[in-house]
């Protein structure tokens, strides 16, 4: 699996490299035109943002708490957006590199601490309430109430640090994600219980690397509980994994309360800043795709924007509106 991360990585940094030049971090340079999707034809203007190229995932620009959600709330068009990947190496190399000068990565992505990256604050709330939350076919919980016990036991335990540490321990670490999961599960001492699981059970996860340690955390606390579980992980994006889960291909997602939501409801703006209002808007929105959310975890991992130290002190970046102000 890494091996394959590492050569998708060389593949995109070389494409990088020849269709998406910039002026090593400074965001100073002419306005080349830059591969991957491209932005409003409007952003020709001095500020500070339209001189930067931003790099995320691919569905970024769809987004509303990517993209889009910067041009609505904060008023910002980049010189260009270059996709690559969620939060994952492909971002983080391209924003050291400086071939992108704005990353969307994860507020809980430990590349931040050991980068020396700056998470811009958001200061205009465009983040909403990503708490963690499992999302299940309504007859496997059905079938085995005990699936709903043994998932919510572990979202009691997932606390922010832990899962940043979880993170921390897959992405620089290198530890792999079944003995990161494993050792997790033990710290936990979750102890005896009575639930018991019967049947197959699939558990599945997006191409995001936390999704996949979390969805093997469910795999693993669900085989110790009598399930016979299947993983189908890194299978791609939400257009890609929902599908799959409202057809039975998978049974178990990890989620995140707002984005989820806003994904099943066509971006309506039901999601709020208080998960326990979001999580409820979700479980109504997931009821007739005979999906059903769970508990939602004290962890939450929000869309983040982040720049390097080096731009941030340059340019005098503290807070995402900052990127709205006049390039010097």
């Amino acid at each position: 699996m890494r091996n394959i991360r590492t050569a998708a990585l060389t593949a995109t940094l070389l494409a990088l490299s020849t269709g998406a030049c910039t002026s090593g971090g400074s965001g100073a340079g002419p306005s080349t035109p830059v591969s991957g999707v491209p932005v409003s034809s409007s952003a020709t203007g001095r500020s500070i943002a339209s001189t930067f190229v931003l790099g995320g995932p691919p569905e970024c620009p769809q987004r509303p708490f990517c993209l889009l959600g910067l041009r609505e709330t904060y008023g910002l068009e980049f010189k260009g957006f270059v996709p690559l990947d969620i939060g994952g190496p492909l971002t983080i190399q391209a924003l050291s590199s400086g071939q992108i000068q704005v990353a969307q990565l994860l507020t809980s992505d430990p590349s931040i601490t050991t980068n020396g990256f700056v998470l811009l604050e958001d200061d205009k709330h465009l983040q909403l309430a990503d708490n963690i939350v499992p999302v299940v076919r309504k007859e496997i919980v059905d079938t085995n109430p005990a699936v709903a016990t043994v998932l919510n036991s572990v979202i009691a335990r997932l606390t922010q640090e832990q899962l940043t540490v979880l993170n921390k321990a897959v992405t620089v670490d290198l530890k792999s994600v079944p003995d990161v999961a494993r050792d997790w599960i033990s710290a936990q001492d979750f102890g005896p219980t009575s639930a018991v699981i019967k049947g197959k059970i699939t558990v599945g996860s997006t191409n995001f690397y936390e999704q996949e340690i979390l969805g093997e955390i469910f795999a693993q606390v669900l085989a110790s509980n009598g399930a016979t579980v299947e993983r189908k992980f890194q299978l791609g994006n939400r257009e890609i994994v929902f599908p799959a889960l409202e057809s039975g291909q998978i049974d178990v997602l990890a989620e995140y309360a707002a984005s989820a939501l806003e994904f099943v409801n066509g971006g309506a703006g039901q999601a709020t800043t208080d998960p326990t209002t979001t999580t409820k808007a979700l479980v109504a929105a997931l009821a007739p795709k005979g999906l059903v959310a769970l508990d939602y975890a004290q962890a939450t991992d929000s869309n983040g924007t982040v720049v390097t130290k080096a731009t941030a002190d340059r340019f005098g970046l503290v807070t995402i509106s900052d990127l709205a102000k006049p390039a010097p």
